[in-house]
């Protein structure tokens, strides 16, 4: 498949293919398992968000790449394990970059407030993206894995900040997994009305109660 496309960002900041062949490629050949199979996830994510994700089938693929069939079950073993990759892909990258923006702020409460302003800028960008691929068979058991480990890392990250800022000890735990376990609420809420007046009432509503509940845990 050849490897030189091109290319365009998505809202998130990282460098997508968009599927178009150029005739200045190099061979297939000289393409590595790992790069042709990012290629692939391209791709597929390309004709999701040019469609739908209904139109992600392993003849769309092969054919919008350029390869053959054999070659992409080589990568995927079906339609299935291919959804799986892309939200797998998708999920890492919005984890990548909540953890860039949190592991930049000075304070716990100001790490809440880039944790929830970055997820709900992430549902409005690629919410529809993951709800589709949760409803086509993508939400498989070792995404699940893979998110719990993700979350287990974030609510040790915060509950390290809580204790370097000397909250009360005893508390701080399970107070930030409960803020913590609280963005998915605020998230979904915020699908259901996706507006810019709703996204700032739920961020404000969030970090009142994170205020509330760090002060108490300061007295």
């Amino acid at each position: 498949m050849p490897a030189t496309r091109n290319r365009r960002t998505t809202r998130g900041g990282r460098p997508r293919h968009n599927g178009v062949v150029s005739s200045g490629a190099k061979s297939r050949s000289r393409l590595g398992r790992d790069e042709r199979r990012d290629a692939l996830l391209d791709v597929a994510v390309a004709i999701a968000e040019g469609s739908s994700v209904d139109d992600v089938t392993m003849d769309a693929v092969a054919e919008r790449a350029g390869v053959s069939r054999p070659l992409l079950y080589k990568h995927f073993a079906n339609r299935g394990e291919l959804l799986g990759a892309m939200y797998r892909r998708e999920a890492e990258h919005l984890h990548q970059r909540l953890v860039r923006r949190v592991a930049a702020a000075p304070t716990l409460e100001a790490m809440f407030e880039a944790l929830i302003t970055g997820a709900l800028e992430a549902s409005r960008e690629r919410g529809a993206m993951f709800s589709a691929l949760r409803s086509a068979g993508g939400w498989t058991r070792e995404v699940r894995h893979e998110q719990r480990a993700r979350d287990v890392a974030t609510s040790r990250a915060f509950a390290s900040t809580a204790k370097r800022e000397e909250l009360d000890d005893v508390r701080a735990g399970p107070a930030t997994a409960m803020l913590l376990a609280l963005v998915d609420s605020v998230v979904a809420q915020y699908r259901a009305r996706p507006t810019k007046d709703r996204a700032e009432l739920l961020r404000d509503t969030y970090m009142t109660i994170v205020r509330s509940t760090l002060a108490a845990l300061r007295s």
